[in-house]
């Protein structure tokens, strides 16, 4: 009667045992990933095990971070580089992090390799946006200078380089400390809702079983208590028998019973459930619609211990629009100074001096002052985080065409707009910011002071100061933090399309 219950937990050990194989080839080949090291000036390949804290590594563009590193150095002249965390927080969207002020002039290996600095950080801990730290360059003889480092200088395990060439960093925390493994440590095991239906199922069928079992043995010494009755003539009771130990004799007798209905607990319904999870899962594999052509990957089954849940889901709760949509975000219609401005997609043309490249803009509405207009430009193309990538070359020439990268789809859209309407930002380059208006004129701003954007302001500002002298700030944000700081213009018309805007589906 143990044959059964002994082939359930060997089918189950199997099927375990090969999915944590799986799992166990995964980590290896995350382990054994090379990894590119600076050591006495040159470019070493290591394995990413074998990481030590203090070694400064290279990063190249789409390649994931090996570790928790200190961002020291970028080959964009500016010191940033963008990075997506989507394997960290779901975050699909482009973040700008930045390298060490004291740090962020070492470009090559040689450099690298000559830089005198210590580190001083907190203990590891799992808080993805918090982190303190300082760092100390030692130049010459001189006193060390120190500067603060801070969430946008540590560069995360696990997320991935985008549009940067390549990035200097200094591991601090490897291994089991870093953020990405501490978030998984002391996660219980999930179990399927069909599983727990089936333990609860279990535990009832064995009280039935011992229910019946303990009945039976009460009943037989009830019946065999009578003088007339006793064992079967074929099969009667020897004297020893008799007058044995009676504990051990109602113990036997029950496991009897026991053997007798085991039957009641399905055992082979449990081979059935797990070879069908088994099977289930690569049929999940081989689903041609769940195919991703972008990256050339279809679903990955990493336990099929859960695959029923798939089918059981009925809410989701989420905290932003992007984690369920693509985040596909379109210039259509703006306000200026109390105007509404459509932009409907039709043949280029120029409107009052706006030239447009594939567009017009219309005002059903009337219009706003041409200054008011330009401002409004001004304001996109320079209230902003955006950075130009521009596309390769092509026998040594760089094609017109560029691409925006940041940290927000609507930022994007914005910068995309004004540029269909003639006025292009064209990147910023030593902090001098650059944008071609309507007139094919180039006009350079300094960048004197970014305020970026946070939950509890709810806008962003930058100070910029024109070539003539001229000191501008513009400010953008959401319309309950930007209302109330507005002194004068025609509120109550833009509130109004604000309003309208808002109930358009």
């Amino acid at each position: 009667s143990g044959l059964p219950l002994f082939f359930v937990i060997t089918v189950t050990a199997i099927k375990q045992g090969y999915e944590d194989w799986l799992r166990h080839k995964a980590d290896n080949a995350v382990n054994k990933c090379p990894v590119h090291v600076i050591q006495h000036g040159k470019i070493v390949r290591k394995q990413s095990r074998k990481l030590r804290v203090g070694d400064v590594v290279m990063v190249k563009e789409d390649e994931s971070f090996p570790c928790d590193m200190i961002f020291l150095s970028s080959s964009r002249i500016e010191g940033t580089c963008f990075v997506t965390t989507a394997s960290l927080d779901g975050e699909s969207s482009t973040k700008t992090y930045y390298a060490a002020q004291d740090t962020k002039a070492y470009h090559t290996e040689e450099e690298i390799d000559s830089l005198n600095a210590t580190i001083e950080c907190e203990q590891p801990q799992p808080d993805l946006y918090k982190f303190v730290g300082r760092i100390h360059v030692f130049r010459n003889k001189q006193e060390p200078t120190a500067s603060s480092l801070g969430p946008g200088n540590l560069l995360l395990r696990g997320a991935t380089l985008k549009n940067t060439d390549q990035i200097y960093g200094v591991a601090i925390y490897t291994g089991m400390e870093t953020k990405m493994a501490l978030n998984y440590q002391g996660k219980s095991q999930k179990r399927s809702v069909v599983e727990k239906s089936i333990n609860v199922f279990l535990i009832v069928y064995l009280c039935l079983l011992i229910s019946k079992s303990v009945i039976g043995t009460i009943l037989k010494y009830i019946w065999q208590n009578a003088p007339t009755n006793d064992e079967a003539w074929y099969n009667p009771k020897r004297a020893k028998d008799k007058e044995g130990n009676m504990p051990l004799k109602i113990f036997t007798d029950f496991l009897s019973y026991m053997v007798l209905f085991n039957f009641i607990i399905p055992v082979s319904m449990y081979v059935t459930v797990e070879m069908q999870k088994f099977f289930g899962s690569y049929f999940i594999t081989w689903d041609k619609d769940m195919y991703d052509d972008q990256l050339g990957e279809g679903a990955l089954v990493n336990t099929s211990d859960l695959n029923e849940e798939l089918g059981q889901i009925q809410y989701v709760f989420t905290d932003k629009t992007g984690t369920l949509t693509e985040n596909n975000m379109e210039f259509i219609e703006c306000c200026i100074d109390g105007f509404k401005y459509k932009y409907p997609t039709i043949d280029a043309c120029v409107v009052d001096g706006l030239p447009t490249n594939d567009g017009t803009f219309s005002r059903p509405y009337g219009r706003a002052e041409k200054e008011r207009e330009e401002i409004f430009f001004h304001a996109l193309c320079l209230c902003h985080t955006v950075q130009v990538k521009e596309e390769d070359s092509v026998d040594g020439v760089v094609k017109q065409q560029c691409t925006y990268i940041a940290s927000s789809p609507d930022e994007v859209a914005l910068i995309e707009g004004a540029k269909k309407l003639g006025f292009t930002f064209q990147g910023m380059e030593n902090n001098c910011m650059k944008i071609q208006t309507g007139d094919k004129t180039i006009e350079k701003y300094q960048c004197l002071h970014v305020l970026n954007f946070d939950p509890v302001r709810r806008r962003m500002s930058v100070i910029v100061q024109a070539s003539s002298g001229k000191i501008l700030l513009f400010c953008k944000g959401a319309d309950s933090s930007i209302f109330p700081r507005v002194k004068d213009g025609k509120q109550d018309e833009i509130k109004l399309h604000v309003e309208q805007n808002a109930l358009v589906r």
